[in-house]
């Protein structure tokens, strides 16, 4: 089925949510498994004082870190590609890359001139469950362009790209071309395009309902029994 894209109107709806609360907005649909559809710890947030991020993914497969010659490049597919891609793509995009090669600590897969192309090109955000680096010249040069990664290497090794267009796992999270991504300082969550235009309602009502308990919490009122008789345990 073709995804529906939300007016940007929507997109800054969600946008103005942080990630932990529209995790919870999408549990309320029971669309799928609570333990599902968020990234691990593993994948950490760069730029966590940036607002939430929120965009369509563009998937690709790279490997960085695997030793060889320069010319070995010639073999794998050319980065217009990938550019391409993200300038034909419903906005905003989020640059999704999936770590593949011989040593994972010690790939790259974006720097600061890759991050200000795809800033440039419409992207608010990048996801790897590799390495990156540049982390003050992404932040001076494309800024509030966010970046999820496992952690910074200092150099780019040889760039490979393989494939682009597929379903890949970053950290735990399985990302298909097109899924909504929302991610902040929290972590990253898809969002699945079914519900996507009833989920900022949604997270409405769960601060409606988290103001009331903090209230009822700091309230004089406040006991375990009384909280059980209000809220349940």
């Amino acid at each position: 089925m073709e995804t529906q894209h939300l007016s940007k109107e929507k997109i800054e709806e969600l946008a103005a949510f942080d990630s932990p609360t529209i995790a919870n907005a999408v549990e309320a649909f029971e669309v799928r498994d609570q333990c599902e559809g968020f990234a691990s710890l593993a994948l950490r947030c760069l730029y966590p004082n940036y607002p939430s991020m929120l965009g369509y993914a563009i998937t690709c497969v790279e490997d960085t870190a695997s030793p060889g010659r320069k010319e070995d490049r010639d073999k794998y597919l050319n980065y217009e590609l990938l550019y391409r891609a993200i300038e034909a793509s419903p906005k905003p995009v989020v640059v999704v890359v999936k770590n593949i090669g011989s040593d994972l600590l010690r790939s790259d897969h974006l720097g600061d001139i890759m991050a200000t192309i795809y800033h440039r090109l419409g992207s608010v955000g990048f996801v790897t469950d590799g390495g990156i680096r540049d982390v003050h010249g992404i932040f001076e040069r494309a800024p509030g362009f966010q970046v999820f990664s496992a952690g910074t290497v200092v150099s780019h090794g040889i760039p490979r790209l393989v494939e682009i267009g597929t379903t890949v796992s970053i950290c735990g999270l399985t990302i298909k071309p097109g899924d909504l991504l929302h991610g902040d300082a929290n972590g990253l969550v898809s969002i699945p395009n079914i519900i996507a235009d009833k989920v900022a309602d949604q997270a409405r009502k769960v601060l409606e309902i988290e103001n009331r308990k903090l209230e009822f919490i700091k309230s004089p009122g406040f006991s375990l029994d009384a909280w059980g008789q209000k809220f349940g345990f």
